[in-house]
């Protein structure tokens, strides 16, 4: 073996640039140590063999992969990071895509540190951003949500890009939703309440499941009046029954956890009884009113869905049947609302029902006899 590297050395000082040679040269020294440990010295004479190489064969691809495999085998991370970017720095770009192969290989095998990864990935995307949802998933693999969530806000707002694997922009923006609101804690320059609110606007198909996921959020960073405040205004906003029905129960179960917590702490601590007891009281009465109101919250979000519906607004009136007051100004608002060209019932019906009501609970004749002039006049 020492003979055939004498050999060879001889040979490269007639012929320094000889591609044969150095191929077969670092092959032999390769198969010497192939059976040792990494750290054993004669690595470190094949790994100096492989820069003489280099230095010699810049504009080979070929070598410059084998260097790179050898360092790779010896898990020796920082080198390996450096040989690459010497090897993009010496190759023309047309051969990069064989250096980030290699790269991308060692990220995936090796315990990369995510500064090491991330620095590769990110020189990476300069040469294929089309790779972006790879730099994505390795984020979140390695649990860097802050970085991966503004990567991938980047990418739902850039209408050029075209998924690599087949996602829509429709599902590229609930990824980042569930994302920034799952991980809301780790989350710190992106703004998760807008980015959601604007998911919100965009897809109506997913607006319950958004509302409870930006709730969610609130609840995760400790702020449980902000989330009060998200169901409500989800509620006073949404416009159909299958997301009220989502929003209304998750808003119900948060309310009862919330007195669960609070009962407990006020068991536990004998010191604290005052306020945590207080504050159980509070939300068992919110939690009341809540179920109290299901109905005409749900009255509300059918007429959001179709205000010229003329059943729903007698529907709705009944609702009220004890407090005259609301129910009268439910039956102006009803006659008010409803577009007798885009009416969905006979809106006739519904004059009626507002006249009958004043001739039923208090015999008020003038009322009722202005209801009908106003009716015929429609």
């Amino acid at each position: 073996m020492e003979f055939l590297c004498q050999l060879h050395e001889r040979a490269l000082r007639e012929l320094p640039r000889c591609y044969k040679i150095w191929h077969n040269y670092l092959k032999l020294r390769e198969s010497w140590v192939a059976d040792l440990c990494v750290t054993d010295p004669a690595c470190d004479v094949v790994e100096a063999c492989y820069a003489r190489a280099v230095c010699m064969l810049g504009k080979m691809p070929r070598i410059w992969e084998e260097y790179i495999e050898h360092l790779t085998r010896r898990l020796k991370i920082t080198a390996t990071r450096h040989v690459i970017y010497e090897a993009l720095r010496s190759l023309p770009i047309t051969q990069h895509y064989r250096v980030w192969a290699l790269a991308m290989k060692m990220i995936r095998e090796l315990n990369v540190p995510v500064r090491t990864g991330g620095e590769l990935f990110r020189s990476y995307l300069m040469l294929e951003p089309a790779h972006a949802e790879t730099y994505v998933a390795y984020l979140e693999g390695e649990e860097q949500w802050d970085e991966a969530a503004r990567l991938l806000m980047k990418l739902v707002n850039d209408p050029d890009f075209v998924s690599m694997e087949g996602k829509s922009n429709h599902q590229l923006w609930l990824e980042l939703c569930d994302m920034v609101t799952t991980h809301g804690p780790s989350i710190k320059s992106v703004d998760v309440d807008a980015v959601v609110r604007s998911a919100i606007g965009k897809f109506s198909d997913q607006t319950g499941r958004l509302w409870n996921s930006l709730a969610d959020y609130y609840v995760q960073l400790g702020n449980f009046g902000k989330a009060r405040d998200v169901y409500e205004e989800a509620l006073e906003s949404i416009s159909t029954v299958r997301d009220f029905s989502l929003v209304f129960e998750a808003y119900q179960k948060f309310l009862e956890n919330l007195v669960t917590v609070y009962s407990e702490m006020e068991e536990e601590n004998e010191e604290g009884e005052d306020t945590a007891g207080s504050t159980a009281d509070l939300l068992v009465e919110v939690l009341a009113k809540l179920i109290d109101r299901r109905l005409d919250l749900q009255s509300q979000v059918k007429l959001r869905q179709n205000p010229n519906k003329v059943s729903e607004w007698i529907s709705r009136a009944k609702l009220f049947k004890d407090d005259p007051l609301t129910v009268i100004k439910t039956f102006a608002e009803g006659v008010k609302t409803v577009d007798p060209y885009q009416a969905d019932g006979k809106l006739s019906r519904l004059w009626i029902e507002f006249a009958n009501y004043y001739i039923n609970t208090g015999k008020d004749i003038a009322n009722a006899r202005a209801v009908y002039e106003k009716a015929v006049k429609v």
